[in-house]
């Protein structure tokens, strides 16, 4: 007779990656970083489990979009007053928070419940190329 693996939250391994998002597309940058920060390339996957790895992104001010997206897409936000529906450009946003835009795309990959608000918890975004998790000696993550 056969067992399913399960894991268990004892056995989990944790390990810390970095990614530089230097001229990288925003959407094939935010799947891959989703990918692993859920640890779906890992044997021990587990839907209902936190197994992923944290994520360091450097760079964030250097991603980019093809197209005309840059001009065209936009970020919605509602206060939940009548009239309160507050629109951000892309190209906004990333000259303020770039930060939110690599966040924010990421966050939509994710699950939308409590393992996805956890999950989100382990990226870690940073505008410039300097970052506070050199002690964690995170592995370069090839994208």
């Amino acid at each position: 007779m056969q067992k399913t693996f399960v894991l268990k939250g004892k056995d989990i391994q944790r390990d810390w990656y970095i990614v530089d998002a230097s001229g990288m597309p925003l959407g094939r940058l935010a799947s891959k970083v989703a990918q692993v920060l859920r640890g779906k390339a890992k044997p021990t996957f587990t839907p209902f489990l936190d197994g992923g790895d944290f994520v360091v992104v450097v760079n964030a001010s250097n991603v980019h979009l093809s197209g005309r997206k840059p001009e065209m897409k936009t970020y919605w936000r509602y206060t939940g007053y009548p009239g309160g529906l507050r629109i951000t450009k892309y190209k906004d946003a990333l000259e303020k928070r770039p930060e939110f835009v690599i966040t924010h795309a990421v966050k939509g990959m994710l699950p939308h419940n409590r393992l996805g608000r956890r999950l989100i918890k382990k990226l870690k975004v940073y505008a410039g190329p300097e970052h506070p998790h050199a002690a964690q000696m995170p592995r370069t993550l090839e994208i």
